[in-house]
């Protein structure tokens, strides 16, 4: 999912990186495909239990959706899981002559790389696709014209920067930070409500998609109730890179940087890593869908299986460069990104102990569109 632009308004989005670059997404996501792997015994359960293939005639299209799906190869191989689990269920049931059509909608930001996304779609064939550009904060599809909408690593993402947190005048102006993990209540408070805001449109436009008794599969990193923010490895690794930008900005005032503080202060990241509670509670405000599972994933590439390994640092800067270049670069400007971003690799490879002794959570969750009278 690409975040918004301009930092205090929805307006149009910075994709990921797109191309195979050395920061592309598309090298750069083995993190999420790691996590979409570890989801997929849960994807296919549900699949099993809760899909009604009996209902399903052979004439009717099954129309899959991911939600912010970016570039690179994670999307794909999301939705072949998905279709393989659809298929296995027909063939099991004797319905082998009887597998329907499939459709698969792709959707990102406007500003996404689709003809990159298209270029790379797998050759097989085995559904036909089309790309869907827009924020799914939104509608973006007729209603109940969606059998199974599948999300990962795109709801953490906001539909903007909080107002406040880049207001003067606001207890919650961000002075000094990107991020909100390390600052204020009011800071913090500012992020959950905007999330809170954002997941019931999310929900409400859904709800009008998806047809009763369709599945929604929503893979995301998460955080605890009761835990502080600051101390989640996601929260840690975006609170260095405020860290290193706060660096250059000081190293500025003596006309050796190139990064202003006043820059950074209005700037902040569109992101929020929100609990299962947090969650939880909308979807029962929203009241259109039923939580069939909540399962923490528990992915191979931890923190913990890199210690050992050279050049974490590069690694992980790497990974946050495909994020967050295109939000940098517009508000920064290009020259910064490699000197910003050597030195967060350096960062990161001096203090991994924090990265390792934090606590990294993912989950997935699968919802069921409930049938309404």
């Amino acid at each position: 999912m690409a975040p918004k632009k301009e930092m205090g308004n929805i307006g149009e989005a910075y994709p990921m990186k797109s191309g195979d670059g050395l920061h592309s997404y598309s090298n750069n996501s083995y993190f999420q495909r790691d996590i979409i792997n570890a989801a997929m015994q849960i994807v296919g359960e549900a699949i099993v239990k809760i899909v009604d293939i009996l209902k399903i005639s052979p004439s009717t299209t099954i129309r899959v959706a991911d939600l912010g799906c970016s570039v690179g190869p994670n999307t794909f191989f999301a939705m072949e899981n998905i279709l393989e689990a659809i298929e296995l269920k027909c063939q099991n049931q004797g319905l082998d002559s009887q597998i329907p059509e499939f459709q698969v909608f792709f959707n990102d930001q406007t500003s996404n790389d689709f003809n990159g996304l298209f270029s790379s779609l797998p050759p097989n064939g085995r559904y036909h696709s089309a790309g869907v550009p827009g924020s799914f904060y939104s509608r973006l599809f007729p209603n109940h014209s969606l059998h199974i909408v599948h999300s990962s690593f795109s709801i953490q993402w906001l539909s903007r920067v909080p107002k406040k947190v880049v207001d003067r005048s606001s207890p919650a102006w961000n002075k000094g930070r990107i991020y909100y993990a390390s600052a204020a209540d009011e800071v913090v408070e500012a992020y959950s409500a905007q999330c809170a805001e954002d997941m019931a449109r999310f929900l409400q436009a859904r709800a009008q998609e998806i047809a009763d008794g369709g599945l929604m599969i929503l893979i995301f990193p998460a955080r605890l109730d009761g835990i502080p923010h600051s101390q989640f490895s996601n929260n840690i690794m975006f609170d260095m890179l405020g860290c290193c930008l706060m660096d250059m900005a000081q190293k500025a005032r003596n006309m050796v940087g190139i990064v202003s503080e006043e820059k950074v202060d209005m700037f902040n990241l569109p992101l929020y890593f929100i609990s299962a509670q947090e969650l939880e509670a909308i979807i029962e405000r929203n009241g259109c869908f039923s939580i069939e599972k909540m399962e923490i994933l528990h992915p191979t590439i931890t923190a913990q299986s890199l210690i050992s390994t050279p050049h974490k640092g590069q690694a992980i800067s790497f990974h946050i460069r495909a994020a967050t270049e295109g939000l940098i670069k517009a508000h920064f400007g290009e020259e910064i990104l490699d000197q910003l971003f050597d030195s967060y690799s350096r960062k990161v490879e001096d203090e991994y102990s924090l990265i390792v002794s934090a606590i990294t959570l993912n989950y997935c969750a699968v919802l069921k569109r409930k049938t309404m009278n």
